[in-house]
């Protein structure tokens, strides 16, 4: 019996399709400085910028970056005012600069936490950069992964009342369908800097075959060269969603 690849998102040796990272370390970064957290968040844009260039030069087609989760609510006031800054401001000055290099921004969270003008700032991007193929770039902000799926819950249920869904034709692939980023390849890589081995609740729907990488960089230490060890470390394994070594070398020889 043949066996189809196509429910395979990467095979040992491959650039990982879609990378998705948790940024973390810019407080302890900074801390080690003598400098106040906020500063750590600045100098994390140089490492987003980095990790951005790249993504898009070695061919990987979607990067998820965890910019905000809902529970960063709970930070100092003014931490959480300077992060609010500073989404302003990348939404003011590099989004042009995303276009200019033909890639794509989507931001995915609970957006109607966010301030008036950083919802149309959001919108604007979102719409300018729409037709851009080069690379897709998605800023998780105001998200966490408990409530993509919740959220993706009340849709399903809201779609079995109105009579457009049955519940025994509910299956992961259906439920798939209404969750955040449904529309694009799974994460093949999650990475988190800061030496933290943990996920935070991020994209746990989207990442349960994803490959895991902890880097203990600190996240504005976190540019080309410690990006290349995660994305090197990502083709050395081998990716068998179920399999038995001899199935995969099927694969691979597409028997």
């Amino acid at each position: 019996m043949s066996t189809s690849i196509d429910d395979m998102q990467a095979v040992q040796g491959q650039v990982p399709r879609h990378v998705a990272i948790i940024m973390d370390g810019n407080n302890r970064w900074a801390k080690r400085r003598f400098m106040p957290g906020v500063a750590g968040h600045k100098a994390g844009v140089d490492a987003v910028r980095a990790v951005v260039e790249t993504s898009a030069r070695s061919g990987v087609q979607v990067l998820t970056l965890f910019a905000f989760s809902s529970e960063n609510w709970r930070r100092p006031a003014n931490e959480v005012s300077a992060l609010m800054q500073l989404f302003v401001v990348a939404l003011e000055r590099e989004v042009r600069k995303l276009h200019r290099n033909n890639i794509r921004l989507r931001v995915m969270g609970d957006l109607q936490g966010f301030s008036a003008k950083i919802q149309q700032l959001i919108a604007d991007a979102e719409a300018l950069t729409a037709g851009n193929d080069a690379m897709t770039l998605v800023i998780a902000a105001n998200y966490g992964g408990q409530w993509d799926i919740a959220q993706a819950a009340r849709r399903v249920a809201q779609d079995v009342q109105d009579g457009k869904l049955q519940p025994q034709d509910i299956d992961e692939q259906v439920f798939h369908r209404y969750t955040w980023l449904s529309d694009l390849p799974a994460p093949d890589l999650l990475i988190r800097t800061g030496g933290e081995q943990r996920i935070s609740n991020f994209m746990l729907w989207q990442t349960a075959y994803s490959e895991y990488y902890f880097s203990d960089a600190f996240w504005p230490d976190f540019k080309q060269e410690e990006y290349q060890k995660a994305l090197i470390a990502f083709a050395d394994r081998v990716r068998r969603f179920g399999r038995t070594d001899d199935q995969l070398e099927e694969v691979k020889q597409g028997v």
